[in-house]
């Protein structure tokens, strides 16, 4: 269990937060592009989407886009697209790509947590590697389902990327996971942990819960089976482990 005897202000813990995504840019956009780049990879996250959203040009706000993986795809795929992150580095990336494509997704500097944005603005809101390093996702998930239109459609992957603890060795390793990404174990320290409640989750269903708690209706939990064998067959990034990957969705009403 994270120690929660001593918080950080949440200002602190975010500036931690886009700190080390923005330090960690050029290496995770180079993963992507690779992953991007592989016919089977990309074909695979274009199903789940499609799977998931209703069909563009639905108007989807990207939460921690990041460097623009969902945001640039669906953007791709004809949705008109909003995506916001507050790691600067991470953003430069994502508008990199954004700006050799036709229809382009709008790319701002914006809170995860409160995105400033006029209820009902959004058909969808996405993320995908959010919800596990999100502060107060409580907070998070009641405003996003404030900015959907009645009937919206909430699309969240993610995983259990630290069940054990972050601190703990995976799979016999004698390297923790802090220890195999460089620069996490700074930044990401136990103060800033005990801010992120869904950071070492256990099970994927205390990510559904949050969901439901915000008042989102029919949320499903879908494993990612196919992208499970395409990271065995290709590999993930370094200092990763090959792991099950979900989709969570809901409804706003």
């Amino acid at each position: 269990m994270t120690d929660t005897t001593h918080r950080p202000a949440p200002v602190a813990a975010q500036a931690n937060i886009n700190r080390y995504w923005s330090e960690r840019a050029d290496s995770y956009d180079a993963h992507h592009l690779k992953q991007i780049g592989n016919a089977d990879i990309r074909a695979g996250w274009i199903d789940v989407w499609q799977r998931a959203l209703p069909a563009p040009p639905a108007r989807v706000l990207d939460v921690g886009t990041g460097t623009g993986h969902v945001s640039v795809l669906l953007a791709e795929l004809g949705y008109d697209v909003v995506g916001t992150d507050l790691a600067d580095g991470m953003l430069d990336k994502a508008r990199e790509k954004a700006a050799a494509l036709p229809n382009p997704p709008e790319l701002r500097l914006g809170d995860a947590v409160a995105p400033e944005f006029p209820p009902a603005s959004f058909d969808v809101v996405t993320n995908r590697y959010l919800l596990w390093t999100l502060r107060t996702p409580e907070v998070a998930l009641r405003n996003w389902r404030a900015l959907l239109r009645p009937g919206g459609l909430l699309a969240a992957v993610d995983s259990t990327w630290f069940p054990t603890g972050i601190h703990a060795p995976v799979s016999g390793d004698s390297a923790t996971p802090l220890e195999r990404q460089p620069g996490l174990g700074d930044l990401y320290d136990r103060d800033v942990l005990s801010l992120l409640p869904l950071a070492e989750a256990t099970s994927i269903d205390e990510s559904a819960a949050a969901v439901r708690a915000a008042g989102f209706t029919d949320v499903v939990v879908t494993p990612l089976t196919r992208i499970l064998d395409l990271d065995r067959r290709y590999g993930v990034a370094e200092g990763h482990e090959v792991q099950l990957q979900f989709l969570i969705t809901g409804r706003a009403v």
